[in-house]
């Protein structure tokens, strides 16, 4: 647990350097993604689902 924790805060000193500090939320998805590939995978998928911007239809189009 103790390198799960050092881990997470090191992904934190890292992303705080470039502005964009981890939030709780961030560090929980890691505790509870950590080790687990098929998780990872789903929270991931999740993320980008979450940001991804739809297409818009071919007449939604602004032109």
């Amino acid at each position: 647990m103790k390198d799960l924790e050092r881990m997470i805060e090191d992904v934190n000193a890292s992303m705080a350097m470039e502005g964009m500090p981890l939030t709780k939320e961030d560090k929980a998805r890691m505790r509870y993604c950590a080790g687990d590939k098929k998780k990872t995978d789903q929270v991931v998928a999740d993320l980008i689902r979450k940001h991804s911007v739809k297409a818009r239809g071919v007449h939604e189009q602004k032109l």
